[in-house]
């Protein structure tokens, strides 16, 4: 048994993966017909499910087989009888990915053109339960997105500044350890695991801030990373590095990184030569530059098209991709300055570059365009690129969301992402296009788009911190997958697979979870206007913390009002960066959404909203209000002691009790704040400091 299969044993915390999730496949015989690392994957997965009842045939099929597992082209034409055959040849078509499942009632027949799509369609298959043995099954899925991708954000030590992981709140790093890869790659395994049963096909493992130490992963520690390549691969998952613009000089003695120096582009062609020598199936390069202090092309009077493009040329014979993130801004500001605007800045670099990218080029954007807040707008580079792949980013770790000690579920803020209509003035004959829709449409012939996040576990126990926080990784990965689902559906899917034997917490976990973003953002940001947290620990509230620092400017409160104007008219002038219709909706205060108006507009405190509220009427009691549902949280879990396993009962009671602490705190400073500031008492006469 391959490291990889081995990893259905390991006893870590199963997630969604219960064995009591398996129950339709015990005592079965299962033929299996498949080569290579992930069949054999399929193999041990398949013969825990069937359990000592069952067995599993490799490379033939058994007769009266139960379930059969095979590739198109190697399910010989005799092998499936009437109505099953009938019902096998009537799925359409598989791509590289795909899979379709058809039943008769007495046996299941799993089909794909790769052994990726049964791995895929093997776990679907659990996700059906006892529905998967039904007469009649029919079932064939697609990924809507062809690269469905996680960033870990791991340092190689934990004596870096932010810790063995960067804004992770799980635990340490199951990938590095003393500046290493870690010697035992079993929990590896346990994730990559978790990963592939919600469709993820790639996975970067070290942080995007690459520091010295971590650049040699690209020279000096290959063979560990090509180690842990080949656990990922029986997982059908493509291995990612993060590297440093600058290793030309870090890591080869060169003078210079200067991407039009031919020094330099043939250190990273053989660089890069030799990471496919060990790792011939190796994904690519996934690039910060010119960030927060990373080194970049701006350094030699370059730009981003030239940075990419060095790094393209070097995995074009490979095949490999570069994803290039567009966190990318120069934009540090005095708080009296009311014209720069962070922003602004993604869309300022990058679209006078679009079309100047290499076609193995991904710009990765985060969904909003600042820096994955409670609440921001759609970023609008995402749709306005027309020629150019791109990856809308999303942040599963909850670095401004609670930090996985304040539960959010973050898959209703993706989904609103993902249906938003950039252009509502479109063809109104015509299917309107969506983020979801352009990024699947930017995939054309290459398949390079989709959707990436920043990944949100650590060596806990429970992989995430907070037990409810693995409702995030999972809704990511089926989101992914299918962008069509609703939260509501994903959020059902979870809890079911998660507790199958504790169905009085259902209900409970459902409401905490479903009302935990609007809960989240109610004590915390008002109406859009975001930061208000505790300086480098982004937890916690600090009304000014981040008002007067270099990094920009976010509420501008005054006696008079609060908010930021981006309008073109008197503001910023990001509002225009938008199509007409969007760009007009966000300019007029008539128009403006509530939820983002303080985003995009200084109002006073007097300003009406839709609701019949003042704005600082609204603050005092959105703020009062989550205090109140935190509480309501609180105690409906308290009822569910005796139903829940112990460890996730303790561990859900501790978060949500830290939680209302918390959201304690935010009422009472940010009220305060604004009490004093704007002068106006609450209408209801309520406590405020």
């Amino acid at each position: 048994m391959t490291d990889a299969a081995a990893a259905r044993f390991s006893g870590t915390d199963p997630c969604w993966l219960r064995p009591e999730n398996t129950a339709a496949l015990s005592g079965a015989t299962i033929s299996l017909l498949g080569a290579g690392p992930i069949a054999a994957t399929l193999a041990a997965e398949l013969a825990a499910a069937a359990g000592p009842g069952g067995q599993v045939i490799g490379g033939r099929l058994a007769e009266g087989s139960d379930l059969i597992i095979a590739r198109r082209d190697a399910l010989p034409g005799s092998a499936l009888g009437g109505a099953l055959r009938a019902a096998v040849d009537g799925c359409a078509p598989l791509g590289a990915e795909g899979f379709a499942l058809a039943g008769d009632g007495r046996t299941v027949a799993l089909t794909a053109a790769t052994e990726r799509g049964l791995l895929y369609g093997y776990f679907h298959a659990l996700r059906l339960g006892e529905a998967l043995r039904a007469g009649g099954l029919r079932v064939v899925q697609e990924p809507a997105q062809p690269i469905r991708m996680i960033n870990q954000w791991d340092n190689l030590g934990a004596d870096h500044h932010l810790g063995s992981v960067e804004r992770g709140y799980a635990g340490p790093s199951i990938f590095f350890r003393d500046g290493r890869v870690v010697g035992d790659r079993q929990r590896i395994a346990d994730y990559a695991r978790l990963l592939a049963s919600v469709g993820i096909n790639a996975l970067s493992i070290n942080n995007v801030n690459v520091h010295p130490a971590a650049a040699r992963l690209l020279t000096d520690q290959l063979a560990d990373v090509a180690d842990v390549a080949a656990i990922l691969r029986g997982f059908g998952i493509a291995t990612f590095l993060s590297v440093n613009f600058a290793a030309p000089i870090l890591l080869g003695g060169l003078p210079t990184a200067d991407p039009a120096d031919p020094a330099v582009v043939a250190w990273w062609r053989q660089a890069t030569e030799h990471v496919y020598d060990l790792i011939p199936d190796f994904g690519g390069y996934l690039v910060k530059a010119d960030s927060e202090g990373q080194p970049g092309p701006f350094s030699y009077g370059r730009d981003h098209a030239d940075g990419a493009n060095l790094l393209a040329g070097a995995l074009r014979p490979f095949g490999g991709t570069v994803f290039w993130r567009c966190f990318v801004y120069n934009s540090t500001q005095d708080w009296r300055d009311r014209g720069t605007d962070r922003a602004r800045a993604a869309f300022d670099h990058f679209m006078p570059m679009d079309g100047r990218f290499a076609d193995n080029v991904v710009l990765q954007i985060k969904n909003g365009p600042v820096d994955f807040q409670v609440r921001e707008p759609v970023s609008p580079l995402i749709a306005a690129l027309r020629s150019t792949n791109i990856a809308v980013e999303f942040q599963i770790t909850q670095e401004y969301t609670g930090q996985q000690i304040d539960v959010c579920y973050l898959v209703p803020q993706w989904t609103q992402v993902l249906d938003f209509e950039p252009d509502p003035d479109g063809d109104p004959a015509a299917t309107p296009r969506t983020i979801a829709s352009i990024v699947g449409e930017r995939a054309g012939g290459h398949g390079r788009a989709g959707l990436c996040a920043v990944s949100n576990i650590g060596a806990d126990a429970n992989w995430t911190g907070h037990k409810l926080a693995q409702a995030n990784l999972y809704g990511f990965g089926r989101l992914a997958w299918e962008p069509s689902l609703s939260a509501d559906a994903i959020l059902a899917e979870w809890i079911r697979l998660t507790f199958p034997a504790e169905p009085a917490a259902h209900p409970v976990v459902a409401d905490i979870l479903r009302g935990s973003w609007p809960v989240y953002e109610s004590y915390t940001a008002p109406l859009g206007v975001g930061w208000m947290v505790t300086p480098q620990t982004h937890y916690g509230p600090s009304v000014d913390g981040y008002e007067y620092s270099r990094w920009g400017t976010y509420h501008f409160a005054d006696r008079d009002g609060l908010g930021v104007d981006r309008t073109v008219a008197t503001g910023s002038g990001f509002a225009g960066q938008y199509p007409p219709a969007r760009a007009r909706q966000y300019e007029d205060l008539a128009t403006c959404p509530d939820e983002l108006l303080l985003f995009f507009h200084h109002v006073p405190y007097s300003h009406v909203l839709r609701s019949g509220k003042t704005v600082i009427q609204h603050i005092y009691d959105s703020h009062f209000a989550g205090v109140e549902q935190v509480a309501a949280m609180v105690a409906a879990w308290l009822a569910l002691a005796g139903s829940v396993e112990g460890a996730s009962y303790d561990n859900v009671l501790d978060r949500l009790q830290r939680q209302l602490r918390s959201a304690r705190e935010w009422r009472d400073q940010v009220n305060t704040y604004f009490w004093r500031k704007s002068g106006v008492p609450d209408a209801h006469g309520r406590t405020i400091y």
